[in-house]
């Protein structure tokens, strides 16, 4: 009896494992397919001179020559590549501290929160990122009197680079707020998970609201964070106002360069997006798991010398 159970225990896990691998079949040939293959075949592009023929398509092995074209022979790509991760480094944290700011007062218990809600994110609907690059070549993004204001004029005197981050973020203001759609509502579902006891324990114990907000808001909140910064850089590589994109679609239709070089592009310009992700990772990841991993280590040490010194 108990081996038949066990069979039967054994064919019906087996069957919900076929059922699941069919389930997730698409996605995996999909990915498979649409990822991972143009992944490895453009690193395979990247080392070749690949030019259109009227024979078809047409490659020729020349090593790191792409790279190389890309970095020291092009004038205009690593320009732009630096100001692709001088935007990330600006527009990331202010989207994701406004995104965070406007969470918290849209998870208030206030009159017509959900239309508030509603506002912050129509835009992410309505303006696709057509109607948005039409409305920045018309510089209807733009808040160009910035650099008249009074306070400006202040900041200016004291630190010109800090004045220069704010007028960047006010140039393209409306861009920032275009973007906090998303981020606001991961913002607010990581809001209402936490447990409402942990703000009442901490108000018992005499804890003010801003230190409720240090100690039990933002660790919680933290991974949330993370992904949210990750979810934004990626965006911003992926939208018109990044220069690197422009270069890469021409450079995919250039007879000189060919795709070996637009590949050549792409992959430079992933390693800088990876390395971005990977200070962001660092910056915010959580440090009291290893901190208390650490000390439980430290203290297992410290009583295994314990014992042995009392054997000795």
């Amino acid at each position: 009896m108990r081996k038949s159970k066990k069979i039967l225990g054994r064919g019906k896990a087996r069957r919900e494992n076929i059922r699941g691998y069919a389930f997730l079949a698409p996605w995996l040939f999909g990915f498979l397919g649409f990822t991972v293959f143009p992944l490895f075949y453009t690193f395979y592009l990247s080392f070749h001179d690949v030019k259109m023929t009227v024979l078809g398509w047409e490659t020729n092995f020349i090593g790191i020559e792409n790279f190389a074209s890309a970095l020291l022979r092009n004038i205009e790509f690593t320009p732009a590549l630096v100001n692709f991760a001088l935007m990330e480094i600006i527009y990331t944290p202010a989207i994701v501290l406004i995104s965070f700011i406007l969470a918290i007062l849209l998870n208030q218990k206030i009159r017509f929160r959900a239309g508030f809600r509603v506002i912050f994110f129509l835009p992410v609907i309505v303006m696709s990122g057509s109607v948005m690059h039409q409305l920045m070549d018309t510089g209807s993004t733009e808040i160009v009197w910035v650099g008249q204001i009074f306070i400006f004029k202040i900041i200016h005197s004291y630190s010109p680079l800090l004045a220069r981050v704010i007028e960047i973020l006010f140039q393209n203001f409306s861009i920032l707020l275009w973007f906090t759609g998303i981020p606001i509502v991961l913002f607010i579902n990581g809001l209402q998970k936490i447990d409402r006891s942990l703000y009442e324990a901490a108000q018992i114990d005499g804890s003010s609201s801003w230190q409720s907000f240090w100690k039990i808001t933002v660790p919680i909140i933290k991974p949330i964070a993370l992904v949210t910064t990750f979810f934004t850089i990626v965006q911003l590589g992926v939208f018109p106002i990044n220069p690197v994109n422009s270069m890469i679609q021409d450079a995919i239709y250039n007879t000189a360069g060919g795709l070996g070089l637009a590949s050549a592009y792409a992959y430079i310009y992933s390693l800088v997006m990876g390395l971005i992700i990977l200070i962001a990772y660092l910056l915010l990841k959580d440090r009291e798991t290893v901190t208390v991993t650490t000390v439980k280590r430290g203290k297992k040490k410290k009583k295994e010398k314990e014992e042995d010194f009392l054997y000795e």
